[in-house]
């Protein structure tokens, strides 16, 4: 039965119940009032460019000549307005930040602002509550490379009359100056950014990508939504981040669909979508192709998480095609406030360097619990290393290099120790691995608690090339190594197949209790 993702004023999102990734086994075409609009196999699709208040039928015909009928009522709206009204050329050449954000500004609750085709130049945009922004079709929103002229965020701002910090800017897990995102929200209600246009935040033609780490200030952002609640990104093309692209932070109820988020595979830190510290977050339907992470779920770092403890709760990935990118689905390795309650289903991973990836070390924090995780019907192509598990992570911290984050000996727990419970990845097709089947090493003093894997079929390619497949200190290049655990108390594998392995299938140390079927154990 087909469900309705979402429907706004001007469109809508679809998602087919199948049980395969990404793609529905055969290809369909969509009616709309009678009138073929689309042909397509994805399991989730969109449908634009529809009118306010008005009752529509979809119906759904499949190649094997089954229909399926769908009714719907797209939401009213107060208004809709042309950014062109406000002045803004879409030439590419005029900066049009004034006419937009006098737009947003003057925009009535429940209005929509739309950007016919054409290039808007822009400095950072401020956005507000109860409105909607419209890209059509060839309407592009491009970040100006003029980066003197972004206002410079503070991490927070102190209240005049209590003395009590405003949190304001981030990134990477703690508070800090930033530079403002293209399009920045901040303690914002009811956003939608709709259409099948792009938001450009022009990284590859300005500075941001070069000598970052002697500016004054923090990367910005394509989108960053600092406590915000109910945003919806739906059908938009977001690309070339200066940093991450899309960074909801603290925020509640935000939903990204069908969207495409793209940057060169060598740009550096343009995650494309990094939740962190937020409460119910639905990526379905999206493709990615970046040149970091392609979704990494955070809950910052340890001084963060202990200042405003908010777990990453009640997120869904689903129905995701990643392509390139450092991980597909990554946890960490800010997450000192812990994540639970996180499904992980029906996603198809294509060479990326990672599948699965869980990243953390020590200097966490006592918080950094990771609960009810579900990863399960994923089918991955050339991914150098499908599953990883690395609690030795030597990024992103200025101790990286220190003996604390480094040594294997068993050192004391104390409330910087964090900790992982139970990790099932389940019913998996991996093809064409190279470095790793899974590479799962956990902390000396802290291992994980379980991990089960069950229903996996990973097979190397025969030309495959040694790499690193975790990010630790001293690590050793890898090639066609099979299932390696480590510190891990209780592991259970089940119906697991392993092609192609050089030496032994399963390298297994420092566990309480092991079940693995089909391997030897020594």
């Amino acid at each position: 039965m087909t469900k309705i993702l979402y429907c706004g004023s001007s469109s809508a999102c679809f998602e087919l119940d199948t049980a395969t990734p990404y793609e529905a086994p055969e290809e369909y075409a969509v009616l709309l009032d009678g009138a073929e609009v689309l042909r397509g196999k994805s399991n989730v699709f969109s449908l634009f460019d529809l009118r306010p208040d008005t009752e529509y039928t979809v119906i759904i015909r499949f190649a094997s000549g089954a229909e399926e009928e769908l009714h719907l009522n797209t939401k009213p709206e107060t208004c809709c307005i042309s950014v062109r009204d406000f002045g803004a050329a879409g030439d590419g050449v005029h900066e049009d930040t004034s006419a937009i954000q006098a737009a947003i500004n003057l925009l009535p609750d429940g209005g929509r602002l739309y950007f016919p085709p054409g290039t808007y130049l822009s400095l950072p945009l401020s956005l507000r509550s109860h409105i909607t922004l419209e890209l059509a079709e060839g309407a592009v929103l491009l970040g100006s490379t003029d980066r003197e002229r972004y206002p410079i965020i503070p991490g927070a701002a102190a209240d005049a009359v209590t003395g009590r910090d405003l949190p304001l800017a981030t990134f990477e897990g703690v508070e800090r100056c930033a530079y403002q995102s293209l399009l920045q929200g901040a303690y914002a209600t009811d956003i939608t950014i709709v259409g099948r246009g792009t938001v450009d935040g022009n990284g590859q033609n300005g500075d941001w990508w070069k000598d970052f780490n002697s500016f004054p200030a923090a990367r910005p952002r394509v989108i960053f939504l600092n406590r915000c609640r109910h945003v919806t990104l739906h059908g938009i093309t977001v690309a070339n981040g200066p940093s991450w692209h899309v960074h909801p932070f603290y925020s509640q109820d935000i939903s990204v669909l069908d969207c495409f988020v793209t940057a060169p595979k060598v740009s550096p830190n343009t995650d494309a979508v990094n939740p962190e510290g937020c409460d119910g977050v639905k990526i379905i339907g999206c493709r990615f192709s970046v040149g970091d992470d392609c979704i990494a779920i955070k809950s910052g770092k340890l001084e963060l998480a202990r200042k405003y403890l908010s777990p990453a709760d009640h997120h869904t990935i689903r129905n995701c095609l990643m392509q390139f990118g450092h991980g597909a689905v990554t946890l960490g390795s800010e997450l000192a406030g812990g994540i639970k309650n996180l499904s992980v289903t029906q996603c198809h991973f294509r060479a990326t360097d990672r599948g699965l990836r869980i990243k953390s070390r020590r200097g966490r924090g006592k918080d950094s619990v990771i609960t009810n995780v579900l990863f399960d019907n994923i089918k991955m192509e050339q991914v150098l290393t499908p599953i990883v598990i690395n609690m030795w992570y030597n990024c992103c911290d200025p101790d990286r290099y220190t003996e604390y984050v480094w040594s294997r000996e068993k050192l004391p727990i104390d409330d910087r120790t964090p900790h992982l419970g139970s990790f099932a990845f389940r019913n998996m097709t991996c093809t064409g691995a190279e470095v790793a089947a899974c590479y799962i090493d956990g902390l000396t003093e802290s291992p994980i608690d379980e991990v089960v894997l069950e229903n996996i079929d990973i097979s190397f390619a025969p030309d495959a090339k040694p790499a690193v497949p975790a990010m630790q200190n001293f690590a050793e290049k890898r090639c066609r190594l099979g299932l390696y655990l480590d510190n891990v108390r209780h592991i259970r594998i089940r119906n697991v197949n392993v092609t192609g392995a050089d030496g032994k299938r399963l390298i297994a140390g420092h566990y309480d209790d092991i079940e693995a079927e089909g391997f030897e154990v020594d």
